[in-house]
């Protein structure tokens, strides 16, 4: 493969995240190149095909028939998380690369078999968390060693219901075969964000709850966490109250405080708090490209022209911790709050 010449992708489920995030991702990142599509409701498919400038005749009704597809060198695969265990296995099989969206499977078994696949192949297998590719990450990361030892944190997200939301109609989301339902599936976000600051939890003490009937299962949680730092912090999330938004990381330490106020996301703010200046300093904090999507996909077209998988910034380890954590709190949600140790695959 040319280092001129784009990486032709092939991209399976049409649905709405594939026309509002990853074709205009996948537009803006001049080493990629859609070149096919498929869907199980072939109409979507060729729906999706008519936007994007696919070709009719690149239009499939399913990842075996894409895969078999010569113009097809890697794939994007936007699928129930029920379905992701399946797609890996065609695409290894295949010698074709994967990037799987989040969260990274069902449950914590088909994760862990994800987990072993791609430690047994060479390909790049990578699961698309856009939030880890937020600039925050770096702009923090920057500072903390101006506020000592880092004893404690708080990562604070609530979303107001939107009885409205698109996403709220997807049969798989109302009715989740995925642990969580969208506590998992938006929640990973959030973990994201501290633990690539942080790094990754050793156990959680947690207590969920179900607040809207549209959610399908639990929708809400707070926990209390224990890094394997030794760093202790709490954890909170929910999209199912009627409340402003909130979105707050606070971080401190031996010698000062970050806190990141992410509620308006165009707007965010980083203020560094220290002995030099207690009334906190506001630091610049650089715009998300459409919330990070596009990095990710440089991230994995990087990888794939390198043929090297340690490249990828979320590998499926890194992605399986993201989901574990939010396992880990259901699982802690139903013993009235037991401590649970995150597991590893």
């Amino acid at each position: 493969m040319s280092q001129d010449t784009p990486l032709k992708v092939g991209l399976i489920g049409t649905g709405i995240f594939a026309h509002t995030r990853h074709l205009p991702a996948i537009s803006a990142v001049p080493e990629l190149k859609l070149t096919a599509c498929a869907n199980r409701t072939i109409e979507k498919a060729q729906e999706f095909a008519s936007k994007s400038s696919i070709p009719h005749d690149k239009v499939y009704a399913d990842i075996t028939a894409l895969l078999a597809d010569p113009d097809v060198e890697a794939i994007d695969a936007l699928l129930p998380a029920q379905y992701t265990l399946d797609a890996v296995n065609q695409c290894v099989a295949a010698g074709k690369p994967i990037a799987i969206e989040k969260p990274i499977a069902a449950n914590l078994a088909q994760a862990k078999e994800i987990v072993r696949i791609s430690r047994e192949s060479e390909l790049p297998i990578m699961v698309l968390e856009n939030f880890a590719f937020w600039h925050i990450v770096d702009e923090i990361k920057a500072v903390l060693s101006q506020i000592g030892d880092v004893v404690y944190f708080s990562h604070y997200a609530v979303a107001p219901f939107n009885p409205n939301n698109i996403y709220l109609n997807t049969s798989w989301r109302q009715k989740p075969e995925h642990v969580g339902g969208f506590l998992s599936d938006g929640g990973v976000h959030q973990v994201a964000i501290f633990t690539e600051i942080l790094g990754e939890v050793e156990s959680l003490s947690a207590l969920t709850t179900q607040v809207q009937d549209q959610s399908g299962d639990v929708d809400t949680l707070t926990s209390t966490l224990k890094m394997k730092s030794g760093v202790l912090g709490s954890f909170t999330y929910t999209s199912a109250v009627s409340v402003p938004r909130i979105n707050k990381l606070t971080i401190h330490g031996t010698k000062g405080s970050i806190i990141y106020d992410f509620a308006d996301k165009d707007n965010a703010k980083l203020t560094l708090f220290t002995p030099d200046e207690p009334s906190g300093k506001s630091l610049a904090v650089e715009r998300n490209e459409q919330e990070g999507v596009p990095a990710e996909f440089k991230n994995f077209a990087e990888a794939v022209r390198a043929k090297d998988k340690s490249l990828l910034k979320v590998p499926c380890e890194k992605g399986f911790h993201h989901f574990a954590v939010i396992c880990a709190a259901v699982e802690s949600g139903k013993q009235d709050g037991t401590s649970v140790k995150v597991a590893v695959p």
